[in-house]
């Protein structure tokens, strides 16, 4: 008798082998080691803790289940039964049979993507957003990149507001708390489960996970299904897939495997439509549209507090009062070296050796870059140009513009580098 149970578990271990042989190992731990296995008769029975599980594993892993019974001569079951409350509570508490979370998951609300205010720039990330959400799209995941308060979490909801079918939507931090939740109360399946069940996966802020190596490998494990079963994904984070740290090179590959995009900043356009829309008359829209930085969240901080001084004070704000107001807000009117210097930081070259003599690569495409930055921004001549750009003479600064507008026409990474400097220059 002991030599028959020890024949079936190794039995056991050829096949568990040789379906791991055949599937990633991502997909094997996720989905396929948490199962009960059994041999009775003829039949290899696969033990799911819940029907949600089982059904997925049908969907996805069948014909390889199917063909590693089949090597061994016998027939395949799928499903949940009785056999299944063997299994570790270590693992799971398998009476649980639906995750419910302690932070509610972001909901379908009205949100629209007439609502979101778009400028040329974004244009594509937009286009990307509508056609996922319809249900169309050939990528997955859609990942969006962008500086606070450019509109990346706006965008995530306009999908999750008009996704076809079941959305699931979640920010960084709810997802590493509630799967560390999963993990103390014996609740991992469930929470599986609860991530997988849906059409469209969207999370926010994917650089939190940064660092956390269990929650990481979860979240892998997570895409990798996800992907597998069709269903859509929007991820989104501050920083582009290959310049986010704290991730292996699986996830980051995994991060760039389908469309990413990158949102700008609001220009003064979109600014000046953001204030009206709050409520701010339009000449004071305009004045300040000119006068405060590009993101969506000071912006609408903006909005409110004109609407509400105007509330409380009975008075129509002008652009005087508005002045006074955000004084702790607007920017100072900038100055030709006022931009020079800051153009500097962003291209990474000190102000001493923008006016040198040096003429290193490097420093000479900087040069040429402020020169078109400052002609397309400023009403100074091409003398005057020169001479805040180390007292440079006229030729160098028409030579410097002839030779940026053809690099652009090539270089589209440079074009655009150079529409944002000269937008923050504005």
């Amino acid at each position: 008798m002991q030599a028959t149970a020890k024949k079936l578990v190794t039995d056991l271990e050829s096949i568990k082998m040789a379906i791991a042989a055949k599937m990633d190992s991502a997909g094997y731990s996720s989905w396929i080691a948490p199962l009960k296995f059994d041999v009775s008769d003829t039949t290899l029975s696969l033990i799911a803790v819940n029907q949600f599980s089982a059904d997925f594993i049908k969907s996805v892993y069948l014909n390889i289940l199917q063909s590693v019974a089949a090597d061994f001569n016998l027939a395949l079951y799928i499903g949940t039964g009785i056999a299944s409350q063997n299994i570790s509570h270590s693992a799971n508490d398998n009476e649980t049979k639906v995750f419910i979370p302690t932070t509610t998951p972001v909901t379908q609300t009205s949100i629209a993507f007439n609502n979101f205010i778009t400028s040329e720039e974004n244009s594509f990330v937009l286009s990307a957003c509508r056609k996922l959400a319809s249900g169309s799209a050939s990528f997955s995941p859609l990942f969006i990149y962008g500086s606070t308060g450019c509109g990346k979490s706006l965008l995530a909801e306009c999908i999750n507001a008009e996704a076809v079918g079941r959305t699931l939507m979640m920010t960084g931090s709810q997802f590493v708390s509630e799967f560390a939740r999963s993990i103390r109360e014996h609740s991992i399946f469930a929470f599986k489960d609860f991530c997988r069940n849906c059409d469209t996966f969207i999370m926010e802020d994917v650089h939190i996970l940064a660092g956390k190596r269990a929650t990481t490998e979860e979240f892998l494990h997570l895409l990798m299904d996800l992907r597998g079963a069709n269903k859509n994904i929007v991820l989104t984070a501050n920083a582009a897939p290959s310049n986010l740290s704290g991730f292996d090179r699986r996830l980051q590959s995994l991060f760039a495997s389908g469309l990413v995009a990158d949102i700008a900043q609001p220009n003064k356009n979109v600014r000046k439509t953001m204030l009206v829309r709050g409520g701010v008359s339009l000449d004071v829209a305009e004045m300040l549209s000119g006068r405060i930085a590009g993101d969506g969240h000071l912006i609408a901080g903006v909005a409110m507090k004109i609407k509400t001084y105007s509330e409380l004070m009975n008075e129509k704000v002008t652009m005087d009062v508005a002045e006074k107001l955000l004084t702790d807000t607007l920017q100072k009117n900038k100055t030709p070296l006022s931009m020079i210097k800051t153009m500097c930081e962003k291209l990474g070259v000190s102000f001493d050796e923008i006016c040198g003599a040096g003429r290193s690569r490097t420093l000479v495409r900087a040069r040429q870059i402020m020169m078109v930055a400052l002609k397309s921004v400023t009403k100074l001549s091409l003398s005057e140009i020169g001479r805040v750009c180390g007292d440079r003479d006229h030729a160098t600064v028409l030579y410097a513009i002839s030779q940026i507008e053809k690099a652009k026409s090539s270089d589209l990474i440079l074009a655009t580098e150079i529409d944002q400097m000269i937008e923050e220059c504005r």
